[in-house]
């Protein structure tokens, strides 16, 4: 499994580079598919490896000055809350239930977040060809109300059963939110915010014993050079032509889970 675990994280480096789609959206079905572990390790042990690569992310975009700390928190109030509502539910299922119905909801809940996740990588595309014909930025003034909260706190939840959400979800959501923000500016608190979120998520579910940490270093031994690997020839591959495919990738993968 190290080697293999390896190339897994080699493949998923590489993509996340190539496309800067998330790679929860991709390690976790990659991982059924392997069968090397069940689904509910399969989403632990994605969300410790996950959460550890968002830190190397996080602390690039804040150098760059790429970070919104105020649109940060106001994601975040709502989704550790809902993160720890999710835990709370998941291991009330553990307990009251039997682990192949835990298995069977999350392929389930997995397969429609994918079905999900690739709709919102079509509509980013869509955004952009939009004219700018709003300039609303995510300021102080324009982050105050329920909605920015409430997202996070629904992609808390999601991602503690899945570990998909924490990318291509907000970042649409913010896209049509506030369209007169740089996109720079968005990925990059959508990044530094997925650290507490994604830490949170990653913690829980290793106190809950669903973490293969043997896995996890095989899949950081790979990555590592797959993202850079994936960075260094994004700029030679079409992203109209790319991300189309890899979200027609992502719906059927969806559908075949649900």
């Amino acid at each position: 499994m190290p080697w293999g675990a390896a190339l897994l994280g080699l493949l998923v480096g590489f993509l996340i580079g190539l496309t800067g789609m998330g790679g929860g959206a991709m390690m976790t079905p990659l991982l059924l598919w392997t069968a090397w572990v069940g689904p509910t390790v399969a989403v632990g042990t994605d969300l410790v490896w996950n959460a550890l690569t968002k830190v190397v992310g996080a602390t690039v975009h804040y150098r760059k000055k790429n970070v919104n700390l105020a649109l940060v928190w106001r994601l975040a109030i709502g989704s550790v809350p809902g993160a720890l509502v999710g835990l709370y539910l998941l291991s009330l299922l553990k307990k009251f239930t039997s682990v192949q119905y835990v298995d069977h909801l999350i392929v389930r809940l997995l397969g429609g977040a994918l079905i999900v996740v690739a709709l919102s990588i079509f509509l980013r595309g869509y955004i952009r060809l939009i004219p700018e014909g709003s300039t609303r930025t995510a300021t102080k003034g324009n982050l105050v109300g329920w909605h920015v909260p409430v997202l996070g706190f629904v992609v808390g939840v999601l991602i503690t059963f899945t570990s998909v959400g924490s990318g291509s979800l907000i970042i649409s959501t913010l896209l049509l939110l506030f369209p007169g923000e740089k996109l720079n500016k968005l990925v990059g608190s959508d990044v530094f915010h997925a650290v507490f979120l994604v830490g949170v998520a990653a913690l829980g579910h290793w106190g809950l014993g669903d973490v293969n940490l043997k896995l996890v270093s095989g899949l950081l031994v790979g990555s590592v050079p797959g993202v850079w690997l994936g960075s260094s020839i994004s700029s030679r591959i079409p992203e109209r032509a790319l991300r189309p495919a890899v979200a027609a990738l992502l719906f059927v993968t969806g559908l075949k889970l649900v």
